[in-house]
């Protein structure tokens, strides 16, 4: 909404005039902003028996050990938030570029903890690209190996977009 009243200032500074209609019906399209229905993409799931699943991607993309820790901090507290609530959550860590070496046993510097939510928390996936372990593969001469618990799918970026428009919040750490 301030952003809105930012660009009618600046539109004024420059010279710019809305007829009285348009500055009525533009007022009222940001009065009414905050009050409006969210697309059903961006909706909470409700399944058969009217409880709600909320869902949410995390993106790691970056070897960077800061990103991986807090991306799995994020999985956890989210999952504890709504278990808290008795609400479920869908949790997608979706691995790609310089970030897969999250899931490479012999490279990750958080292995224990890919483990413990392996055998902890049923709600929370892992998922790499295949693209990536493509690359990897012809620059190293064979494919890496990576948890035997990851999902692996055509194109990480690919599934990040099929996910957003499934509804999942998309969360790059």
């Amino acid at each position: 909404m301030f952003r809105s009243f930012r660009l009618l200032r600046a539109a004024r500074a420059t010279g710019f005039r809305l007829p009285a209609a348009g500055l009525m019906l533009a007022l009222a399209a940001m009065v009414a902003a905050p009050f409006a229905v969210l697309p059903a993409a961006a909706q909470p799931a409700e399944d058969d028996g009217g409880f709600v699943t909320h869902r949410l991607a995390l993106q790691v993309s970056d070897d960077d050990e800061a990103a991986m820790r807090s991306a799995l901090d994020i999985a956890a507290n989210v999952s504890r938030f709504y278990s808290d609530k008795a609400e479920e959550i869908d949790i997608r860590i979706v691995v790609y570029g310089p970030g897969l070496t999250m899931l490479r046993p012999d490279r990750t510097p958080v292995m224990e903890r890919l483990t413990s939510f392996d055998q902890s928390m049923p709600n929370v996936a892992f998922v790499a690209c295949g693209n990536t372990l493509d690359t990897l593969e012809r620059e190293e001469g064979s494919r890496p190996e990576i948890v035997p618990f990851a999902e692996v799918v055509e194109a990480g970026v690919a599934e990040l977009i099929r996910l957003d428009e499934e509804g999942f919040t998309i969360v790059k750490p």
